[in-house]
């Protein structure tokens, strides 16, 4: 389970990375992918195993592909 929880708390800093050069609010990043500011902050934090389809959200809200999100992971 250490390795999920690994790739969880990654995906979750590659978020937060994105959206800070952006100059977004976790509330603006909520805003572009139609999801909820707390669940948002679950994702950058770790803690959220994100769907596919919101993962797809994110990224088209980041204007970055699947694969560009993905990167360093």
């Amino acid at each position: 389970m250490a390795n999920t929880a690994d790739i969880l708390v990654r995906f979750g800093h590659r978020v937060r990375e994105l959206r800070r050069q952006r100059g977004w609010s976790q509330e603006d990043l909520a805003l572009q992918c139609g999801l909820d500011r707390t669940y948002v902050g679950g994702i950058e934090r770790g803690e959220r195993n994100v769907a596919l389809r919101n993962i797809e959200r994110i990224a088209e809200a980041l204007e970055v592909n699947l694969s560009e999100l993905m990167q360093g992971l």
